[in-house]
């Protein structure tokens, strides 16, 4: 990943990420071509891994990987106007571009096909999932049989990771008053999760 250093990801942001993301992009390169899955982990920073399922006809879990495997995590994302600029009222000097929070986390692909772990892989998914709802939904919610036959149709998958490429691309090579603009816009839009990695990511906050 292209990452200046400007808009390097600390720590703090990376571990925000992989604490706090939905789902990601698991990418194995496999003898027959490129595969690719959208799916959603949950971190295990104890074991320093991302830990998530594939539905058993899934072709990817059983094709041969072929050097490290890659999750694509991303967080908030949205495109900046110019308009939200100071300095195009000052010099017009000025384009459009594309904020958003990213990490390429790189690891060894190890797959379970263990229902004990799949059923504990799940509880874990859907406890973090549900823990903002009003109406909590719980696995015991469920008929017992149902759920076994449910994690007999899928597989588990354990990114252990190597290393994380991060970045967060948000406005930190524009001045204080650029940035202030572009906090306000993304507000005005009513998208406050990118507004709030802006407000955090500013120089001197």
């Amino acid at each position: 990943m292209y990452i200046p250093k400007h808009f390097a990801a600390d720590d703090a942001v990376v571990q925000d990420l992989l604490v706090n993301h939905g789902a990601a992009d698991l990418v194995t390169s496999t003898p027959d071509g490129l595969l690719a899955t959208l799916l959603p982990f949950v971190y295990d920073a104890e074991a320093g891994a991302l830990l998530g399922h594939l539905a058993r006809n899934n072709e990817q879990w059983h094709r041969p990987v072929i050097g490290e495997a890659l999750a694509i995590v991303t967080g908030p994302d949205a495109y900046i106007s110019p308009s939200a600029y100071a300095s195009k009222r000052e010099h017009g000097r000025v384009v459009p571009t594309w904020n958003y929070v990213t990490a390429h986390v790189y690891g060894t692909l190890v797959v379970y096909d263990d229902p004990a772990w799949l059923e504990t892989l799940v509880r874990r998914l859907t406890a973090k999932h549900e823990a903002g709802s009003a109406q909590q939904w719980s696995v015991d919610d469920a008929p017992a049989k149902f759920i076994d036959g449910q994690l007999r149709a899928i597989v588990g998958v354990e990114l252990v990771i190597s290393r994380i490429e991060a970045k967060g691309k948000l406005s930190q090579n524009r001045s204080a008053a650029d940035i202030d603009g572009v906090i306000a816009s993304l507000e005005d839009r009513g998208d406050l999760a990118s507004a709030a990695a802006v407000r955090a990511a500013k120089p001197g906050d």
